[in-house]
């Protein structure tokens, strides 16, 4: 085997390898995308294949059915690179798509939770405003217990003197009645006693 034979084998289990089949037959509106990839390897594969000339390393080749692939790969790729070009653009649009997909959801998670945020902080600020309203109530309660308790607490006081004085005065008018009664009880001893108009007989 001449070193081009070997290089053209190696080339060719080579690019077999590299090569996946499934690639080849993306249908198209003229073909197949791959059509020209293969016509390619298909002329590969004939001057791998080509005996040699009697005498001679160099390979006997079909020159008519060579160019006949060359030219119908030519054909083809404008059309391949075109359908290319539009799977290319087909998947930047299906990738642009599932980025905006993706950062709506996040801007929609984002927004949710500001907004669960300033709920929760909504929630704290009442549950604060409750609290000092509650306070504040308690601290009005308060005062308005102790006014209340020194008001009745003065209200009794002077309920307390004036009927101290009342009952000083009806002591006192009691007292009075008594000695008016006794000065009478008196005056009627008096002039009721016997001896008065005797010894005034005397004179």
């Amino acid at each position: 085997m001449s070193h081009d034979d070997q290089y053209d084998d190696e080339y060719d289990d080579e690019y077999d390898n590299d090569f996946d089949d499934s690639d080849a037959y993306v249908k198209t509106t003229n073909g197949y995308v791959g059509d020209a990839e293969q016509l390619l390897r298909r002329a590969v594969d004939v001057i791998a294949t080509a005996p040699t000339m009697p005498l001679s390393s160099s390979p006997r080749i079909d020159r008519d059915e060579i160019i006949e692939l060359l030219e119908e790969a030519l054909h083809r790729m404008p059309e391949e690179l075109r359908q290319a070009r539009w799977m290319i653009k087909e998947r930047q649009a299906f990738v642009d798509k599932t980025r905006r997909e993706a950062e709506e959801l996040l801007e929609a998670a984002r927004v949710q939770a500001e907004r669960m945020v300033q709920r929760t902080e909504v929630v704290r600020a009442a549950e604060a405003r409750a609290r000092q309203l509650n306070e504040a109530a308690e601290t009005d309660a308060r005062r308005l217990r102790h006014e209340t308790e020194d008001f009745l607490d003065q209200r009794l006081a002077s309920f307390e003197i004036l009927l101290d004085k009342l009952t000083k005065t009806v002591h006192q008018g009691r007292a009075r009645l008594s000695i008016g009664a006794q000065t009478a009880t008196d005056e009627e001893f008096e002039d009721e006693d016997p001896t008065k108009g005797f010894f005034d007989q005397d004179r």
